[in-house]
């Protein structure tokens, strides 16, 4: 459906030379002198690529609809990972290569994106609670500000944690980038 510049939001999926494009920011600028124009920072669905982009206002531009979906994880399959959808209980089979799957444990919650019926990105909660497995013991007298130590969690990723944390103890990480957040209890 073809729309133009003047339609596009926060969350709009735009159809640019055959690939899919998220709209993360955008303004709509009408400077003094000149035509109108709307700037916007965009990322590439499959690849994740971040650029800014500006239009002429009133050009005219395809958008696309992308479904987002709760779905729950299920288990792996081969190549792929299976989701299970919690209010049809349809298990949605997903490639690997879409996921990124250092802090994905059994019956997390994602939201995975479709066009077309066709999976294209798969979306983590911004923390997860993961169970140290492995570290150095903690020493007496070692506080949270003395520095850290690498830590491997239940999904085999290896993090940084407090000196004081020990095997066994649950914590919150940040899935965006392997960081420590926290005790849980």
């Amino acid at each position: 459906m073809a729309q133009t510049t003047n339609d596009i939001k926060n969350g709009s999926v735009l159809n640019l030379d055959g690939q899919l494009w998220t709209v993360l920011k955008f303004q709509h600028v009408k400077p003094g002198k000149g035509p109108a124009f709307v700037r916007t920072t965009i990322k590439n669905v499959l690849s994740g690529k971040i650029v800014d982009k500006t239009f002429n206002a009133g050009m005219k531009i395809e958008f696309e609809t992308v479904d987002n979906r709760n779905l729950q994880y299920s288990y792996e399959d081969g190549d792929s990972l299976v989701f299970m959808d919690m209010e049809t209980y349809d298990q949605i089979y997903v490639p690997k290569a879409l996921v990124d799957t250092k802090f994905l444990l059994e019956g997390t919650d994602c939201v995975v994106s479709f066009h077309d019926g066709t999976p294209l990105n798969v979306e983590l909660p911004a923390s997860v609670v993961l169970t140290i497995t492995h570290t150095e013991p903690g020493l007496q007298g070692n506080r949270s500000n003395a520095g850290t130590k690498p830590a491997t969690v239940e999904t085999g990723a290896e993090i940084q944690v407090p000196l004081f944390i020990n095997e066994g103890e649950k914590v919150k990480v940040n899935t965006e980038d392997g960081s420590y957040l926290g005790r849980e209890n």
